[in-house]
């Protein structure tokens, strides 16, 4: 009997968690031709998250819990997950029910048919802003106009990966990380399920704009380095710019026997190309920094505990 993890995610979910396991216990019964491992990471919850997972793990035996040493984030409680599945297959899952578990079975059933990466792809979103709807959007547009990887559109972290989809994510261990990118940088057969998506269940979402900015950010900058070859782009057309500007100055001069502020041209000058450097500066920043803390070799994460065993982190 093959074994299919769901991996879920969850930090100050304790409104969220028995809907969810209501819905998790249904598809279990339902789907009995697998055994399944329910693996959530508790990302430092400072609710009664955690407390409620281990009063459900006394029930059940199949639910298996990581629980963080503090908080490190989504991205890297995924990654923790991959670390601790033992199933032939993972599905990521998030804990407030905006995706359903009830997709998961025709997943299971792509999978079976020789598919690695079976992900859901949005055809609607609910209870989201028009701003972020749109945002989304021209994030996923800029993206791929910097990579020629393919990036899955309108899709998030609800997907099925197979165990050597798995193992290849394992591997890549860097600290600031875009699980999206990742998912299409290691290619394997992919294949999309489309789904509307649901209201958070209960809660609050967890993601604010600053939050989904520096998201952005990352999938950018440790998916491509093309944002260091603007430099290149913009000193092209910046130079014809300023010999079309003195061109003009001449011209006007000669026709016209007009006279220009000798200061104001300097400022507007100063004032251009000083904006240019800081934009520059402010990538090779971003670069520079993401160095920094590769160099640093730190672990990605510390676990408290694994299913009521203290971890000791050597």
């Amino acid at each position: 009997m093959k074994k299919i993890s769901i991996i879920i995610p969850a930090y100050n979910e304790e409104e969220a968690i028995p809907h969810l396991m209501k819905r998790i216990n249904k598809l279990m019964d339902f789907v009995d031709k697998y055994e399944f491992e329910i693996l959530f990471v508790n990302d430092g919850s400072k609710d009664k998250t955690l407390d409620l997972i281990k009063e459900y793990r006394k029930e059940d035996k199949r639910i298996n819990y990581v629980d963080f040493s503090r908080n490190f984030g989504k991205e890297t409680a995924m990654i923790a997950g991959l670390d601790y599945a033992t199933g032939d297959c993972a599905i990521f899952l998030d804990a407030d029910l905006q995706d359903p578990p009830e997709l998961i079975p025709d997943m299971i059933e792509y999978w079976e048919k020789g598919y690695d990466d079976v992900y859901a792809q949005r055809r609607t979103r609910k209870g989201e802003s028009w701003l972020k709807k749109f945002t989304s959007k021209m994030y996923y547009r800029v993206l791929q106009s910097l990579t020629k990887v393919e990036i899955q559109k309108d899709t998030g972290d609800f997907r099925l990966l197979d165990r050597r989809c798995m193992n290849a994510l394992k591997k890549m261990r860097e600290s600031q990380r875009c699980s999206k990118s990742m998912f299409s940088w290691i290619g394997y057969k992919k294949k999309a399920i489309s789904y509307d998506r649901d209201p958070r269940i209960a809660g609050k979402t967890k993601w604010n704009y600053g939050k989904l900015i520096n998201l952005a950010i990352d999938g950018i900058t440790s998916f491509t380095t093309s944002p260091l070859r603007l430099s290149v782009y913009l000193a092209i057309p910046t130079f014809i710019t300023l010999i079309a500007y003195f061109v003009y100055v001449i011209v006007k001069c000669a026709r016209l026997n007009v006279v220009i502020e000798a200061f104001q041209a300097i400022i507007l000058l100063v004032l251009f190309f000083s904006g240019i450097q800081i934009m520059l500066f402010g990538i090779v920043g971003e670069y520079l920094g993401r160095i920094f803390n590769e160099t640093k070799n730190r672990p990605i994460y510390l676990v408290n505990e694994y299913n009521e065993e203290k971890e000791m982190n050597e």
